[in-house]
């Protein structure tokens, strides 16, 4: 079974994503958050840094790559379920990777470009500010509301939610998975019908409404497994090494 050096495994990574070049949240840690000693020979993908994926990957993964990694609270005592998960990770030798907004924003392997391409999008350009830099992207397409979430339904498992604002056929729409829902203002200045994220707040209800751009939900977990299952994919194809897709929903 051909194994790679998490150095090297690590650099294409950020090389790809461009992990320093991209803005994020300042507690997102793009990159390796935690070391390991051996060589990569499996990897693991999955959307969270959870107890329960990291369980369910330590006993044969060396590497573990994720959407949500370790640190969104910030500087914190390696206590309680903090250091449980660390604990694990060190004590099997499992290395951990994480990729935030590179991982959403990438035009290949991100979580919107994936999603807008099932969705039939077509004619993509990027959407969705964050610090000067798109995390989404926009397109053109031909179909009903109803059937563009019946699409979501089906790539996703998931039940799609419609937030009504805008036409009932759509031609236009973006893709910003996650919490996304916060890009409407960005949708209606851009004359969207459509923008596709996986939650929303109270009040985005009554933005779309008041915006004419209705939004499609499917759930902030579903929208955001197509990343991580595509870098696993893409490091098998480049490495050789094989990965699998640890599925650990949040219902939500």
């Amino acid at each position: 079974m051909p194994c790679v050096a998490l150095a090297e495994v690590a650099g294409f990574l950020d090389d790809y994503l461009a992990i320093s070049r991209f803005p994020d949240y300042p507690n997102a840690l793009n990159g390796v958050q935690v070391e390991g000693s051996g060589p990569i020979r499996t990897v693991a993908a999955a959307v969270d840094a959870s107890q329960a994926v990291i369980d369910a990957a330590k006993d044969w993964a060396d590497l573990l790559i994720v959407h949500h990694g370790l640190f969104w609270s910030g500087l914190q005592p390696l206590t309680g379920p903090r250091f449980g998960r660390v604990k694990a990770l060190i004590e099997t030798n499992t290395a951990l990777y994480s990729a935030h907004l590179p991982l959403d924003a990438h035009a290949e392997v991100g979580n919107s470009a994936v999603l807008a391409r099932k969705l039939g999008l077509g004619s993509l350009k990027p959407f969705g500010d964050y610090r000067g830099a798109a995390v989404g992207w926009q397109g053109l397409v031909d179909a009903p509301l109803g059937a563009l979430a019946h699409s979501l339904e089906e790539a996703t498992g998931s039940r799609a939610q419609i937030l009504p604002g805008g036409s009932e056929h759509v031609r236009t729409a973006a893709v910003l998975t996650g919490a996304g829902a916060s890009a409407l203002p960005e949708a209606a200045a851009a004359g969207l019908d459509l923008l596709v994220t996986g939650e929303a707040q109270h009040h985005h209800a009554i933005d779309a409404a008041e915006l004419g751009v209705s939004v499609l939900l499917g759930g902030h977990y579903a929208t955001e497994t197509w990343g991580v299952k595509a870098l696993a994919r893409l490091l098998e194809q480049r490495f050789g090494i094989e990965g699998r897709f640890v599925d650990s929903p949040t219902g939500l």
